[in-house]
């Protein structure tokens, strides 16, 4: 069963909009109040936090309801997995529309391209009832996004000298590899046996393929930024929103 797709989106997107409004009101650290790019660097990632956090812990839900979804990446379905898959893809339209409006495009254009490719791959399912369970994997990276984003929270609130910065880099290079280079890779492997066929599958593989590309330089860059400083060049464009 298809549910509308459409007013699902929309919804999600109305969704994530009014929960950054909502988290705007929170206190800010001093570090980040000082600064209206901080500021919006704050908010923005505490709506990604909430979205890691959410869609994380139900993408391994979906998994341990259908596990099927493991192997079956094409045909694997459930209406939990479908909603997911749409939660999701309104995420990153909001958050699209959130760095445009910003202002914030030309620093966070890696952003927006990963952005367009996540929703690209996510409409397969969403229009076509195909690769739910691809996308349902795909969120899994999302558990590990919940450390990533408490990282990067801390740097720009200038807390890395604290013990729970050192503690979270040990355990976000974990769940690194275990949440984002371990479904990628898979899911890599699975799509190769779409090379060279003319349909969905071969557009997802090469979706899946510059996916990997931005993988491994956001991995190459965590490894530099928290275990080798010392390699690190000084930051010519301090306003770049990315993995430093």
């Amino acid at each position: 069963m298809l549910f509308p797709a459409l007013p699902l989106l929309l919804g999600a997107t109305l969704t994530f909009r009014a929960l950054r409004h909502a988290l705007c009101r929170l206190p800010l650290p001093a570090h980040v109040r000082a600064d209206p790019l901080r500021t919006w660097r704050w908010h923005n990632l505490l709506v990604s936090f909430a979205h890691s956090i959410v869609s994380g812990i139900w993408a391994l839900l979906c998994i341990w309801q259908t596990p099927e979804m493991l192997v079956d990446v094409e045909s694997a379905w459930s209406l939990s997995g479908y909603l997911l898959v749409c939660f999701s893809a309104g995420y990153f339209i909001h958050d699209t529309l959130d760095i445009v409006v910003s202002q914030q495009a030309r620093a966070s254009w890696e952003y927006l391209v990963h952005h367009v490719m996540a929703m690209g791959a996510f409409f397969s399912g969403i229009f076509w009832s195909r690769f739910v369970g691809g996308g349902v994997l795909t969120l899994l990276v999302e558990v590990s996004n919940i450390f990533l984003t408490i990282r990067m929270m801390m740097k720009i609130s200038n807390a890395q000298d604290l013990l729970l910065y050192r503690v979270n880099k040990y355990i976000n290079l974990f769940m690194y590899f275990l949440f984002r280079l371990a479904p990628q890779a898979y899911l890599t492997h699975f799509f190769l046996g779409y090379a060279g066929q003319r349909n969905l599958g071969t557009f997802l593989l090469g979706i899946l393929l510059m996916l990997d590309v931005m993988i491994l330089i956001y991995f190459s860059r965590l490894l530099r930024s928290d275990f080798c400083p010392q390699g690190v060049p000084s930051r010519q464009h301090k306003d770049k929103f990315l993995i430093e």
